[in-house]
């Protein structure tokens, strides 16, 4: 009998365990990061060759305490290396962990490399050859506090590299990590499995190699073992032998009754040709297509298993689209797989919450350095035929907004508009449509409101939203505002960086749906960009506070003889460039220029026949010599901007909603000031005609 230790991912040691068991192994018992166990020789390659759970299987050779670097490397001089590989063989030392004398696992792995090469030079004097890649002998040295144990590795690769996956998507799983998904979402061979987002199909493939009965092991060309002086070739032929006799027998009789479902045609490609090299291509039927549009394929079982491992990002608030999907996702399982069984892997407890389902069991596990979750369900088989829509009244309203305003925007010419405006009080979102996607802001509720019954009411807008519009996952994004107060209107939420090409009247603008609170455009400013085309014909245009320059968009299109468009932001002007240049308003009268507004005022000698403003509510930005708070500040803002300001010229002040202008500070200055509001007020924002306050200003002598 020998003396085994096999390593595993944290959380999936019992399992190993119990595994190891089915396999014939004796006196097995649970460690920190593995199990030990007991196995005669052939028992030995059984557990290499078809251990699904091991990351690797350890002959410990040596264990010592270590209290200083002598007693390491002493205890390796008590192996006869010679004895267990040739002097012609490769070999590498990987060392694990560290102690108060072993501060570096490179130091710990050069004593004992020292060790074996002077065990080779006192015997043979020679020494064997060290290779950093794909060694022909692989020694592991595993260090807990004091405790050292020499190991001759096994496994060679680790053992989750099957040999069928050369390729694989963004996020892989490690394969013995999807094995361990599989048995434990109580998934039994003859039962159909589901994956909806199968990405490189790695957990339907593990199943599948389940279900055929082959060998996890058996397309792998390179052992560990194989040049130590131990391996009996022989006996080795035969395990495998008849491994492949058993997968013959297995891919013959089991029934296909796998399928995998993925957005992403190309990754689906490298899920076939993965499928293909294990062997199980047959067995797995792979499909494009949209999770939350899922339809059950086998209609002709009344139990089955669906079983994926979901997209999730590390901070819920970094991936907004995939609530969503989620949220959709349960109520679709739902309806289409009454009486299965769900088991869905996330590092994101958060979005398994998004499903409206309660699980019947849990379990955790390491997902490389995340921490995951694994929860069992079952789908209840009441909602059978069940096809009502949720958030009736929600959905009604939504369903008549976009009846009526897509005929409008078609008209004037504009496919981003806001649909829906918080018009049934509870239902307190905005929904805006910009060309084929739709954005959802959640305005938060108070906090009378109860969190479950409006986290509730969010997953209804979600599932009725996408119902009513058609949508794909892909197509909606989510975001909850917050009261926002001067430039955290612009902070980043992500780094998705997918700009999308929108009209509005005869410009083209590009906005970002998915980085920041706010998506470079804001769509209730359309008309005053508009009045601002048709107000810039053969002047020179200033707009301050540029943001994205939109405005000076329009202006130039209108036929402004320059623009100029000042921000603080190089973000911003860097897309503020790129919606100039896709308008083809290009050259030296088309300027950006990067300056605190308020600084650049008070220093600039320019003047201006027109000029736009759309200062913040507040801000304190670094790069600000003080604070700026519109309410307090706008009298000497408009002290600055009328030093610009040509005779006839005109000033478009617009400004958030609530805000008063100063009449009398206006006067005071020699101008005066007209009330547009009303006449900026599109027919998608009627609902709230106090969304923004428009103002003109002018020089008080002149004729208005």
């Amino acid at each position: 009998m020998r003396a085994l230790f096999a390593t595993t991912a944290f959380g999936l040691e019992e399992l190993l365990k119990s595994e190891l068991e089915a396999l014939g192994a004796k006196y097995c018992h649970i460690a920190q990061g593995g199990v030990h166990f007991q196995v005669d020789e052939r028992g030995m390659y059984l557990s290499l060759l078809w251990s699904r759970l091991a990351s690797r299987i350890l002959l410990p050779l040596a264990s010592c305490q270590v209290f200083n670097d002598m007693d390491l490397y002493l205890a390796a001089q008590t192996i006869d290396w010679p004895d267990l590989f040739t002097v012609n063989d490769t070999f590498a030392v990987y060392f694990n962990g560290t102690n108060q004398v072993i501060r570096n696992s490179q130091y710990g792995a050069l004593r004992v490399k020292d060790a074996i090469v002077d065990s080779f030079t006192r015997k043979m004097n020679k020494r064997p050859n060290i290779a950093k890649q794909q060694p022909d002998i692989r020694v592991n040295v595993h260090l807990y506090k004091d405790n050292a144990t020499i190991s001759l590795d096994l496994s060679g690769d680790p053992l989750h590299i099957r040999g069928y996956r050369s390729l694989a998507g963004q996020a892989p799983i490690k394969e013995n990590l999807a094995a361990a998904i599989v048995l434990r979402s109580g998934w039994q061979p003859g039962l159909p499995m589901v994956d909806p987002m199968c990405g490189s199909g790695t957990l339907l493939i593990e199943a599948a190699m389940m279900a055929c009965d082959r060998a996890p092991g058996l397309a792998r060309q390179f052992w560990g073992f194989q040049c130590w002086s131990g391996y009996n070739p022989t006996l080795w032929a035969a395990v495998i032998a008849e491994a492949e006799k058993r997968f013959q027998t297995g891919i013959e009789q089991a029934p296909a009754l796998f399928y995998g479902l993925d957005i992403d045609r190309h990754i689906l490609k490298i899920a076939k040709k993965n499928a293909k090299q294990a062997g199980v291509y047959s067995l797995i039927n792979f499909q494009p297509g949209d999770a939350a549009k899922l339809e059950n394929p086998f209609t002709f079982s009344q139990q089955g298993f669906i079983t994926s491992n979901p997209p999730y990002g590390e901070r819920l608030e970094s991936e907004p689209a995939l609530i969503p999907l989620y949220s959709l996702l349960g109520r679709v399982l739902k309806n289409q797989f009454p009486g299965w069984r769900l088991s869905l892997f996330s590092g994101s407890p958060e979005l398994l919450d998004c499903l409206g389902l309660r699980a019947e069991r849990e379990f955790k596990a390491k997902n490389g350095p995340l921490n995951c979750i694994q929860k069992n369900y079952l789908l209840s088989a009441k909602t059978v035929g069940s096809h009502s829509m949720v958030g009736e009244d929600f959905a009604n309203r939504l369903k008549k907004n976009e009846k009526k305003l897509n005929k409008w925007a078609k008209q004037q010419g504009i496919d981003c508009y806001r649909i829906y405006d918080a018009d049934l009080p509870e239902y307190n979102v905005a929904v805006d449509r910009y060309g084929e996607h739709i954005v959802i802001q959640e305005y938060a509720p108070p906090k009378s409101i109860d969190s479950h019954k409006a986290k509730q009411r969010l997953f209804d807008v979600i599932s009725a939203t996408m119902q009513v519009l058609a949508l794909t996952s892909s197509q909606l994004v989510l975001k909850t505002r917050q009261r926002q107060a001067g430039k955290q209107q612009y902070e980043k939420l992500s780094q998705q960086g997918k700009f999308l090409l929108v009209h509005e009247y005869n410009a083209q603008l590009w906005v970002n749906l998915t980085d920041y609170l706010d998506t470079g455009l804001f769509l209730d400013h359309r008309l005053v960009r508009k009045m601002l085309a048709n107000m810039s014909k053969g002047k020179d245009f200033l707009n301050l506070f540029a943001y994205t320059a939109s405005a000076s968009v329009h202006a130039g299109l209108g036929g402004a003889r320059s623009t100029t468009s000042v921000d603080m932001s190089r973000t911003y002007l860097e897309w503020a460039e790129k919606n100039l240049q896709t308008n083809k308003l290009t050259g030296q009268q088309h300027r950006l220029i990067q300056a605190d507004c308020l600084a650049w005022l008070a220093q600039t000698t320019e003047k201006f026949d027109l000029i736009f403003i759309d200062p913040p509510t507040f801000s304190n930005s670094k790069r600000m010599n003080a604070t700026f708070d519109v309410q307090r500040d706008h009298i000497n803002l408009m002290m600055q901007i009328k030093r610009l300001l040509r005779p006839g010229g005109t000033v478009v002040f617009n400004n958030k909603r609530g805000f008063k202008m100063d009449m009398s500070g206006i006067t005071q200055l020699g101008l005066t000031a007209k009330e547009i509001t009303q006449q900026t007020i599109s027919l998608d924002f009627t609902r709230n005609r106090q969304i923004h306050n428009c103002w003109l200003i002018g020089h008080a002598d002149e004729e208005k």
